[in-house]
Formats: structure tokens, sequence, C-alpha cells
């Protein structure tokens, strides 16, 4: 913890320059990025991945009408024909996970009020007028919902439900595009997926809760994180 707390203290050293008072916040949205730049080759082979799992449809279509009458049967053919065609149905969950480390430490590091025994300096730190290791309850508290804290947030929910929007209307147009991820094309390749599927384009909607709850930090990471999924979703699957 120590070791990540250092990490981030210079990175805020190096954006002193340009982002002033601001420069944690701005450490933040760049260590972001970094773990994005490194989880992005993830991102490319679960794109060709769901590209393969829509090849692999007629296939699918077929097993559907042979065993459609028995779910266990199918499912066991299906879950066979991915791995036949070394294809995983499950791929598209890897980048996620390999960010909730970062994530996770994050979180911890500013909700503690100490590191290594030391008090932890960076609960100093603010994005304008409101601490990163504060909350939007904190910044109500302090001058309202547009008192200088409150105004943060309030920006900060904008941009979630601008990114939130184009998120949904991706999703939306990629399901009717591709009747791989459709539950409505074709049911589901494993079990559960169809929920998972029809859940997706609200997903984003969720960071409104969490820039809400979790420290303005671990929100930063979130907002910054999900704006560059939307954005590579865009490229990837164009």
């Amino acid at each position: 913890m120590s070791v990540f707390a250092s990490l981030v203290e210079q990175l805020a050293d190096l954006l002193r320059p340009l982002f002033g008072a601001s420069a944690a916040a701005a450490a933040i949205v760049l260590f972001t990025a970094l773990v994005r730049l490194l989880v992005h080759p993830l991102s490319r082979a679960a794109a060709r991945g769901q590209k393969a799992r829509a090849a692999l449809q007629p296939k699918i279509a077929e097993l559907r009408r042979r065993h459609g009458r028995n779910p266990e049967k199918l499912q066991r053919a299906v879950l066979e024909l991915h791995a036949r065609e070394k294809v995983s149905p499950l791929s598209g969950c890897l980048p996620s996970l390999f960010q909730l480390p970062a994530f996770f430490l994050l979180f911890h590091l500013f909700s503690s009020e100490t590191i290594g025994g030391r008090a932890n300096e960076l609960l100093g730190h603010e994005l304008f007028a409101a601490p990163l290791g504060g909350h939007w309850a904190d910044a109500l508290a302090d001058g309202g919902a547009f008192g200088g804290p409150g105004l943060v947030y309030v920006g900060l929910f904008a941009v979630v439900t601008v990114v939130a929007f184009f998120s949904y209307r991706l999703s939306r147009r990629m399901t009717a595009a591709n009747p791989a991820v459709s539950a409505a094309g074709g049911g589901e390749q494993v079990p559960g997926m169809a929920a998972v599927t029809r859940a997706m384009p609200f997903m984003s909607f969720l960071t409104l809760v969490t820039v809400a709850v979790m420290p303005l930090a671990a929100a930063l990471y979130v907002v910054t994180s999900t704006t560059w999924s939307v954005a590579e979703r865009a490229v990837l699957y164009r």
C-alpha cells in the first residue's frame, strides 16, 4: 500500500506544474489511463472473441434445433463447440477482472487515515474544492449541491450521464447488429448469459451510484475507466 501511495504522490509531483492543487486528481486520471493501456490487449482479444462467437451462430442454431428439448444437452453441446473452436464465451470479462486490483487499491488508499503507521497525506489533496477522500454526502453537508465541493460532483454526474448515454446507444446498436450478443437473436450461449446481455446497455448508468457513494478518488478512477471503455468499444466493435 505504501508503494502505491508513493507512486500516486510521485505522479502528482510530476503533474503539479500543470494542475496545481488538483495534481493528485490528475495523477489518478493518468494512473487509470495507464492501467487501461496495459489492459488494452485483453480488450482487443475480447473484441476478436466476440466476432468469433458471432461466426459460430449458425452452428449454435443447428445445435438448438437438434437439442432444443434437452436444455442440459444443449448447454453441454454449446460449451463443447466453444472449446473445439477455441472460443471462450467469457473472454469479454477479462479486461474488467484485471482492473479490479487497481480499483480496490485506490479505494483502500483513499479510505485509510494511516498508511504504514503514518498519517495518509493523500487525504489532504483535492479536486478543485472537493477532498479526494471525501464523499458526495460530505459535499452536500459542506455548502449543498451547488457549493464548491458539490459543483465538483455535479460536473462528474454530468460527465457520467453523457458517457452512460453514449454507452447505452452503443450497446443497443451492437446488440441489434450482432445476434451473438442478443438474447432475442438466438438464446443463451452459456447459462445466465442472456440476462447479462439484456442488462448490459444499462450498466454504465450504475456509475452514477459509484460516484455518489465512493470516495472521490475511486469515483475518478471509475469515471475515467468508463469513459475509456466507451471510446474503446466504439473503435474495436465498429
